[in-house]
């Protein structure tokens, strides 16, 4: 069996390839050395060769993907535990936004609460006054009547 002319461009192309373009990521089937005089059983040997080329493909291919699946997995785990600190930087935040509303209502009671206490010892402090000159204007009113025209009172 004869090379049918179509393969035998392609070999020969690729052979010009492989020379011309040396950094090219280009797969080559290996040339034989030695001449062969059955040309079906060449062309069989290259069906075998272009299936393993054909296998190896498959098997880079899928190691590829397998890397790729890990490498995904283990970015979406470290995604989960980046959310999860974000989560948990959010809940401390926001407890500590309550913790200090807190604190400011906490001050703004005290701060009336102190307010309101002035306020009653201004009024108290008033009362005591009042008190004290009540005190005074009727003491010195019952010591001007002892010593005055008016009498003393008795108990």
């Amino acid at each position: 069996m004869t090379i049918p002319h179509w393969l035998r461009e392609c070999i020969e192309n690729s052979d010009q390839d492989q020379e011309s373009e040396p950094g090219e990521n280009v797969l080559t089937f290996p040339k034989r050395t030695e001449p062969s005089g059955n040309d079906g059983q060449s062309a069989i040997d290259l069906v075998y060769q272009a299936a393993e080329v054909v296998g190896n493909l498959h098997h880079n291919a899928r190691e590829t993907e397998i890397r790729a699946q890990i490498l995904c997995r283990t970015a979406q785990e470290k995604l989960l535990v980046a959310e999860r600190r974000a989560e948990s930087a959010e809940n401390a935040l926001n407890l500590a936004e309550s913790r200090s509303a807190s604190a400011e209502a906490k001050l703004s009671a005290a701060e009336l609460r102190a307010k309101n206490a002035e306020t009653r010892a201004r009024e108290l402090e008033q009362a005591l006054t009042l008190i004290e000159d009540a005190i005074r204007t009727r003491l010195l009113g019952e010591r001007q009547g002892a010593y005055g025209s008016r009498p003393v009172a008795t108990a």
